[in-house]
């Protein structure tokens, strides 16, 4: 029952783009300002949406793997290295505004062309493998992020949106092992919290450790209502469990 819920209330949740990695090799991470008000995730529990920014990295929110709140988009600081042609952030700009209205496919073409003129980008292909996504292309969607973190390794918004792809394809340790590079990268990327915390507790049966990740993730995030009532189901679903356990022992 509650995981059918979850899947109603954050499994298709997905609002904004990820941003453009101007820098292959950017040395720090970005994260966005609003990132803890707005989670995002993508498992089919807490959902699959992602910050977008026209020129920044994007956080996600509404559930790590997407948001558990929604909310306005989260923007992050200027992430463009200077000597990246005008043209290229014009088109990146036009493309980001096509999928936050709905042109999915004027989005894509437009990140298409980017990784075809400027294929050391990862936002390019961070956000194809969020248009992927949406449309049930998860193989594309794989393809694309894996590239993204191939060509921007520092940026943990990537990171955890393809541990969302592979937690789609049912590639739960791949899943994990992403997350877990998210999280290595920004100890305080909420989303990429609560995400581990629902692969955890939903994949891979380990409800010790999905409660340690949601009770991080509510301090990361300042509290959340939804999670709050996991983690006391969770408690009480681990009491029963010991209790039973305890009564055939006896």
């Amino acid at each position: 029952m509650r995981f059918a819920k979850l899947l109603a209330q954050f499994g298709l949740i997905a609002a904004m783009a990820a941003a453009l990695t101007a820098c292959a090799g950017l040395s720090q991470p970005q994260k966005t300002a609003t990132q803890t008000a707005n989670q995002a995730s993508g498992a089919k529990s807490p959902a699959a949406s992602t910050a977008a920014n026209t020129s920044g990295a994007a956080s996600g929110a509404s559930g790590g793997e997407s948001a558990t709140n929604g909310g306005a988009p989260a923007t992050a600081g200027p992430d463009l290295a200077p000597a990246v042609n005008p043209e290229v952030v014009r088109v990146f700009d036009a493309s980001v505004r096509a999928l936050q209205q709905g042109h999915a496919a004027e989005a894509e073409r437009g990140f298409l062309s980017l990784t075809k003129t400027n294929p050391e980008l990862g936002g390019p292909h961070a956000n194809l493998g969020i248009i992927y996504r949406r449309a049930d292309k998860i193989a594309q969607a794989v393809s694309e992020l894996e590239f993204a973190v191939r060509d921007s390794p520092l940026q943990p918004v990537y990171w955890n949106q393809l541990g969302i792809a592979y937690r789609q394809q049912g590639q739960f340790t791949k899943a994990r092992q992403a997350y877990e590079r998210a999280i290595a990268l920004d100890p305080t990327y909420a989303s990429a919290n609560l995400n581990l915390g629902i692969l955890f507790d939903l994949y891979l049966w380990d409800s010790n450790r999905a409660l340690e990740l949601y009770d991080r993730y509510l301090v990361l995030s300042g509290g959340d209502d939804k999670v709050s009532k996991w983690v006391t189901d969770l408690k009480n679903r681990n009491r029963e469990h010991t209790a039973v356990a305890r009564k055939e022992q006896e």
